[in-house]
């Protein structure tokens, strides 16, 4: 089948496939929030069984955040897999949809977690049903897994994209695409909490018997962006930072969180050391680091760029401008990748917004998004 045909069948579902964005996007489903997440997921089981495909679905619940997706398509064609990823977890909490509405506005389709990402995850279902209503069977089977804790490091979905991906022979992740392009690269990302303990005392009759924990991470916080090495791709950033006990007390207790992004897993091991290396600059305070790297970094291996090159292709089989780009943040794509499996991540529709009360996608660009994610389905 030509792909302007593929391409004609997803414009003709236009109405259909917004409306079924609309639903998705109307269930908010934050990280933590696991009644939620059981409602996202079950939304998307009946809208899986109305697709005339024999599929499989499993439902892995995980305490304190709901529960993953599973949905394999085509079992027994070949022996590796395709995998798709992605995630019903958002980053707004309940009600936040009041301040961000669901609507579309100047081709612009608003909404809480549109961009990033259940537009997307509609999608992937959409390429599903295509290949049911073409009666296509694709050379390899197809597997869908939506995590219910990406937002949040995969805590649990981890080990779950790790056990798929040693099945595929490509990845697919459907994250949201940076300005249309998809995305070959991704930095790996660390999350650590540096804590002081000092000693608490009253601020105005005796604060020289205190030792400020405030004080000490303050001097603390230069050292740690210090780290950022442009030139490497390296960063190191103090995002959150809480302490003190009342207005009158030497703060005993301080604390701040620390990002970190690298390119390798050279960098990833530096920059781990030197935080976990650091030391009180007083020597009445005591300091506590915890945290891990939590993702790899995705490089763009000679495979990931061939995968790319594929989409390209495809992409102007029907006169769609596909780019590429690396990128600061991580997916679960990262866990794949660091296996040794090629990976094309930023597949969703074009849009922008991300985390934000104005997140939106195109809605001229849901077509082609399906198009070329149908195709690379059908793809060897």
């Amino acid at each position: 089948m030509k792909s302007t045909q593929i391409l004609e069948y997803f414009q003709n579902r236009q109405s259909e496939i917004l409306d079924s964005i609309r639903e998705i996007v109307e269930i908010e489903s934050p990280s933590y929030d696991t009644e939620k997440s059981f409602e996202v997921v079950g939304w998307l089981e009946a809208e899986t069984q109305k697709i005339p495909l024999d599929l499989e679905i499993e439902k892995i619940k995980v305490e304190k955040y709901g529960e993953h997706l599973i949905i394999r398509a085509f079992p027994s064609t070949a022996s590796r897999q395709i995998l798709l990823l992605g995630h019903t977890d958002t980053v707004h909490p309940v009600g936040t949809k009041a301040s961000n509405p669901t609507r579309i506005e100047n081709g612009m389709f608003f909404g809480c977690g549109v961009f990033d990402m259940k537009a997307n995850v509609v999608l992937m279902l959409e390429a599903l049903r295509f290949l049911a209503d073409s009666k296509i069977v694709p050379a390899r089977p197809l597997t869908i897994l939506l995590s219910c804790d990406e937002e949040i490091g995969s805590m649990t979905g981890r080990e779950i994209a790790e056990r798929e991906a040693i099945k595929s022979a490509f990845c697919l992740v459907c994250e949201p695409s940076a300005n249309g392009k998809v995305k070959t690269g991704r930095k790996g990302t660390g999350m650590f909490r540096v804590k002081t303990r000092g000693i608490p005392a009253h601020a105005g009759l005796e604060p020289e018997k205190g030792a400020s924990a405030i004080l000490e991470l303050s001097r603390q916080i230069p050292l740690i962006h210090s780290l950022t090495n442009p030139e490497k791709g390296t960063t190191a950033n103090v995002c959150q930072i809480t302490g003190g006990t009342a207005s009158n007390v030497i703060p005993e207790h301080a604390e701040c969180s620390v990002d970190v992004r690298f390119t390798s897993a050279a960098e990833a091991e530096a920059i781990e050391t030197a935080i976990r290396g650091l030391q009180p600059i007083d020597s009445k305070i005591s300091l506590e680091i915890s945290g891990m790297i939590n993702r790899p970094p995705m490089e763009r291996t000679e495979k990931v760029a061939a995968l790319y090159e594929k989409a390209r292709t495809l992409a102007e089989t029907f006169d769609y401008q596909l780019g590429e780009t690396q990128v600061g943040g991580a997916s679960d794509g990262n866990f794949v990748a660091a296996l040794g499996i090629p990976v094309l991540d930023g597949l969703g529709v074009a849009g922008g917004g991300a985390h934000t009360l104005h997140e939106h996608i195109l809605v001229a660009d849901l077509a082609n998004r399906a198009t070329l994610l149908t195709l690379l389905l059908m793809s060897e």
